[in-house]
């Protein structure tokens, strides 16, 4: 794609406030407002003839033809009253050198984007702000994945123009429309509103589904299946001004606290046998019967995979799987019922194998590899082998081990069908990366993702060298 093409964030219609499961289907209107919903996916076909956008304007938004034209002085009155909530909270907020942030994966696996009003620099600036946007997130975008635009922060001297989003948007690469599967704008007001209806007219219906307005954090965090979100003081401080309930449970009684911890390690040691989803690694080792510590369901699951005609499927990994009849799998494993994967599409076996290592309570490369791994594209390229050999042969437990070698045996296989399933290494190393690999604590950033999934396609790319020593005889 043309890394000078400008991309700007896409901002939603009406409010939405009960959370939509994601699933390949389309997410049904949960809105008396569904007939105010706007339409994101610009038509270009519906522009073949003049439309009637020349000298119109709202607020600070100007569509014209004539450069020279200038917004009258008369300040729209919907602007008052409804940004100045948002623009309270940001005047002493300094823009860190992030222009978006990895927020991890939902709970389809898809790659999840955030960006921010309040990162927005001054207009003159927004060309350059969009393309280093573009960069972050280009090698992203070919697989499904999910933006979340953060309101909060916009102000008069950073707000882009609508000929400005327009252009932008019209000339971004096919992935980063076709891909985005939903985008959530947090903390909207009736300014958002108010310009994408002004748009809808000139707008396909595409996007329509795509489109989620989210009231506050909570919200957000059981849309996306993510109970950690690191996200800016700013946005959080603004959250809690904005839902003080959520802030009153948050700061319960310390007794109360306690009693949740003792709750939860009660029902750690209540798990069941069968589990198989959810669960730390050792624990299924220990009550499933796994050869070579590999979980029933994930040998299913590669099994069924790797037959000729799935294997070969393009996008295999790329595409997201039905979420409810993943979830409704992982139950049947998790009853011990005996699941058969035969009749199943490939993309929800894809995505049952990446739920898996989701799920897992503690990463499959395990808590104490990540500051290692996150250092790897410091390492210097003749250290590196010797490095990733160490770190894998020698810190990873053997149940760990083994499971990370059966399944990049597996990927490796993929790769060798790239011609026909479009998967090559480093496109397996951004969708496996975030699920072999995460903070004990916080979410990952995109400067640390990016060296995870290096450290991936490495691993990749020089497996037979890795892995010269059988599985059986990797000491404990």
């Amino acid at each position: 794609m043309d890394t000078h093409s400008r991309f700007t964030s896409r901002l939603p219609g009406p409010a939405i406030n009960p959370i939509v499961e994601n699933s390949d289907e389309p997410q049904p209107s949960l809105s008396d407002l569904h007939d105010f919903e706007p339409k994101l996916e610009f038509d270009d076909t519906e522009l073949l003839s003049p439309a009637p956008l020349e000298n119109v304007m709202v607020g600070d938004f100007v569509l014209a033809d004539d450069p020279e034209l200038e917004p009258e002085e008369d300040v729209n009155p919907l602007e008052d009253d409804f940004e100045d909530q948002l623009r309270e909270q940001s005047e002493q907020f300094q823009a860190p050198k992030n222009k978006c942030d990895f927020l991890g994966t939902d709970k389809q696996g898809r790659h999840v984007f955030g960006i921010y009003a309040s990162r927005f620099p001054e207009k003159s600036q927004l060309e350059g702000f969009v393309r280093q946007i573009i960069k972050e997130i280009e090698p992203f975008v070919e697989n499904d994945y999910i933006l979340v635009y953060f309101h909060q922060g916009l102000k008069e001297d950073n707000k882009p123009s609508a000929q400005f989003l327009w252009n932008s948007y019209k000339e971004l690469d096919r992935n980063f429309r076709k891909n985005l599967k939903t985008l959530y704008v947090v903390h909207p007001t009736w300014f958002i509103r108010v310009i994408w209806n002004f748009f809808s007219p000139f707008i396909s219906d595409k996007f329509r589904k795509k489109l989620v307005y989210i009231s506050s954090l909570d919200e957000l965090r059981q849309a996306l299946g993510l109970n950690k979100l690191k996200l800016p003081d700013n946005i959080c401080d603004f959250d809690d001004k904005l839902n003080p309930s959520r802030k009153s449970a948050a700061a319960a009684p310390a007794s109360h606290l306690t009693n949740s911890i003792n709750a939860s390690r009660q029902q750690q040691h209540k798990m069941a046998p069968t589990m198989q989803f959810g669960v730390p690694l050792k624990h299924i080792v220990v009550n499933s019967p796994c050869l070579n510590s590999i979980p029933p369901i994930v040998r299913k699951c590669v099994d069924s995979l790797s037959i000729t005609g799935v294997i070969d499927t393009e996008g295999i990994f790329r595409r997201s799987g039905n979420h409810a009849e993943i979830m409704a799998l992982k139950e049947r494993v998790n009853r011990g019922e005996d699941v058969d994967l035969k009749s199943v599409n490939v993309h929800v076996i894809a995505g049952l194998l990446k739920s898996f290592l989701r799920d897992l309570s503690e990463p499959l490369l395990t808590f104490e590899l990540y500051e290692d791994v996150t250092k790897f594209l410091e390492w210097p390229k003749e250290e590196r082998s010797r490095n990733v050999t160490q770190l894998i042969r020698e810190k990873l437990p053997e149940e760990n081990y083994e499971l990370f070698k059966y399944i990049v045996e597996f990927l490796v296989r993929v790769m060798d069908c790239e011609d026909l399933n479009k998967m090559t290494s480093s496109n397996l190393a951004i969708v496996f990366g975030p699920n072999f690999l995460w903070s004990r604590s916080t979410s990952t950033s995109l400067e640390e993702i990016a060296p995870i999934n290096a450290f991936v396609d490495f691993v990749l790319q020089n497996h037979k060298d890795i892995y010269l020593i059988d599985v059986n005889q990797h000491a404990l």
